[in-house]
């Protein structure tokens, strides 16, 4: 299996390449959770995987609570079906937590700060209406709680994690947040065995080829559910072995007649490139410092193109149009140029605008 095999599978296990499902909430349950960092990308990294949705369509599944954004997976905002938000929480919430005790202790937020707030932060949902992050600060604030400094959004972070919290539309691209057990059904409930099992089953079946430890940085779980899992997933998945590495996946394959030249414009933070540990076979290593500038942890959107990074763009919004502009590490073919073109106008169509290339 060489790198170029690897990208192109994940392109269609990933479902940006002939996407099956029928709505949203479909999509997010498959990938099992999506990166949500960025909420206008967000929308769109599910709109890439489901033909002919729009940002509208999107935005209403969030709207009707079908999917749900909140820090579910190793401590970063996700998309997640709401039928799985309770289980992944109960599963991955004690790891996040432990992993964020250092920063709880320089924040001077202790356990009983905590848990007073989220005692504070859960009352004022409890109207079923959503609160700005904003409103929710000042009441903390009002009863003697400081959330500068980050204070406050590790305190909105803990009661999410508690299951307390979730959060809704967001309002002119600013988190809104919504009392989890007053307005999510209560979805299915599994032991923490069943939970680690159907977590891994969802990864290598919508990640792979993917490895073990893509598995473990992705889910944050450690080592040894990783190889119970693999050991009990061996009559579902298959091994290929690149580079001495070991890449598990799902049995089908991907179509056997693929585009000679199949460009897609990827929204930052998406599933394609964060969701592993290991990003070399979908990008030279040499690029990533423009993908990522700085080391900043802001990831940049980028040009797939046969299942390879090339290149990254951007977007603005300018007179009623969004207007495109790309960065491709080393130029596009004619091809690949007209492959772009074509992509760029399918985002356009997804947020119902026209497209302006630049």
């Amino acid at each position: 299996m060489t790198p170029l095999n690897i990208g192109r599978q994940r392109l269609y296990t990933q479902q940006i390449v002939a996407p099956a499902f029928a709505t949203a909430p479909d999509v997010v349950t498959w990938m099992g959770a999506l990166q949500g960092q960025d909420y206008t990308g967000a929308k769109w990294s599910i709109g890439m995987r489901l033909s002919g949705s729009t940002d509208a369509t999107i935005e209403a599944a969030i709207a009707n609570k079908t999917i749900i954004r909140t820090w579910a997976v190793r401590g970063t905002l996700h998309l997640v079906a709401a039928a799985d938000l309770r289980w992944l929480i109960a599963l991955l919430a004690p790891r996040v937590l432990a992993a964020a005790a250092a920063r709880l202790r320089q924040l001077e937020l202790d356990e009983a700060t905590l848990v007073r707030s989220s005692i504070l932060i859960a009352q004022a949902v409890q109207d079923g209406q959503p609160h700005t992050r904003a409103e929710l600060f000042a009441i903390l604030n009002a009863h003697g709680l400081a959330t500068g400094g980050q204070r406050g959004i590790y305190m909105l972070f803990r009661a999410s994690l508690d299951g307390l919290i979730c959060q809704g539309v967001a309002q002119r691209n600013m988190p809104t947040f919504i009392a989890l057990d007053e307005t999510i059904p209560q979805g299915k409930s599994l032991t923490r065995d069943e939970a680690v099992l159907e977590l891994a089953k969802r990864y290598f079946t919508s990640h792979g080829p993917a490895t073990q430890q893509d598995f473990l940085w992705w889910s944050g779980l450690p080592t040894a559910d990783a190889r119970i899992a693999l050991a009990e997933l061996k009559a579902h998945l298959i091994q290929e072995s690149n580079d001495g590495k070991t890449y598990w996946m799902a049995a089908a394959r991907s179509p056997s007649s693929t585009p000679s030249v199949d460009i897609h414009l990827l929204p930052g933070f998406d599933e394609y490139l964060l969701g592993y540990r290991d990003r070399s076979a979908v990008l030279d290593p040499q690029y990533a410092n423009q993908i990522v500038p700085g080391g900043n942890g802001v990831f940049y959107p980028t040009i797939v193109s046969n299942g390879r990074v090339v290149g990254t763009w951007k977007r603005i919004f300018k007179k009623g149009a969004v207007v495109i502009t790309q960065h491709p590490f080393t130029g596009l073919t004619v091809s690949e140029q007209a492959g772009f073109n074509a992509a760029a106008q399918r985002y356009g169509d997804f947020l119902g605008m026209p497209v302006v290339i630049e």
